[in-house]
């Protein structure tokens, strides 16, 4: 069962932002500078944290994950000032 998922990071280093930066389009959909909603089941959401880690350096970077609870079930009580905010909807993934 896939979650929903905000994801929000401060990386210090320029180079490792980037880095997280490019991870994350892999997982997720870019909201805001820093920012990425994410649809993933266990073992995706499992693989995007080890992989963070591996990225980041924990002594000066932050990240932090927002679990919303069940994607097919969320409704996000979420006010968006600009662009509208949906949640990610269920797409089949090609590979």
């Amino acid at each position: 069962m896939d979650r929903l998922y905000i994801i929000s990071y401060d990386i210090s280093n320029q180079r490792r932002w980037k880095k997280v930066f490019k991870l994350m389009h892999g997982f997720g959909e870019w909201l805001q500078l820093s920012v990425f909603q994410c649809r993933l089941g266990k073992m995706r959401a499992l693989q995007l944290e080890a992989a963070l880690v591996e990225l980041i350096n924990a002594n000066e970077d932050h990240v932090l994950i927002l679990d919303l609870g069940p994607a097919s079930d969320v409704q996000p009580k979420v006010r968006s000032l600009g662009k509208a905010f949906k949640p990610l909807a269920k797409e089949p993934v090609i590979v």
